[in-house]
């Protein structure tokens, strides 16, 4: 049965990828009560990092905005493996958090994170709108250019 969530990414021209493993001594989701927390999620894609480096040098606002919409492809594709593969039970996104690799000199983090965001609201609707911040780092694991986290309210 593909959920609601699914059918509006799919009109949107994007599919799910599966639920990667962990990377570390973590998990990639925990639940508790009504919430749903998501690890944070690089943009890995068939098998491998799609955008790395850093903004403000040789990663384009454009290429960092699309690696934060790989980014929260894989957070829905944890949230789909938390939720038993329903992801029609997810009440809202509450928040995300956004890390974007920068220069000293680079400040359009929030418009890197927009391609989350945007995401977000795409699959979600009005539920998407969520709470968020979105800072530079120096360097983010495996050189990627963007991570995201998210928190979610959800149906039991």
């Amino acid at each position: 049965m593909t959920s609601a969530v699914e059918r509006r990414l799919e009109n949107a021209g994007m599919t799910l990828p599966e639920a990667a493993a962990a990377a570390g001594n973590y998990v990639p989701f925990t639940k508790s009560g009504t919430t749903l927390y998501v690890s944070g999620q690089v943009p890995f894609e068939a098998g491998r990092i799609a955008v790395s480096g850093r903004l403000g040098d040789g990663v384009s606002l454009e290429d960092g905005q699309e690696a934060a919409r790989i980014c929260a492809l894989n957070i829905l594709a944890q949230a789909r493996a938390a939720l038993d593969g329903d992801l029609d039970r997810v009440v809202r996104c509450l928040k995300l958090g956004g890390f974007v690799a920068a220069t000293a000199e680079f400040t359009d983090h929030p418009k890197v994170i927009n391609g989350a965001s945007d995401l977000m609201v795409t699959a979600f609707e009005d539920a998407g709108r969520h709470a968020r911040f979105a800072v530079g780092v120096a360097s983010l694991p495996l050189g990627a250019a963007v991570e995201v986290d998210a928190i979610f309210e959800i149906r039991s």
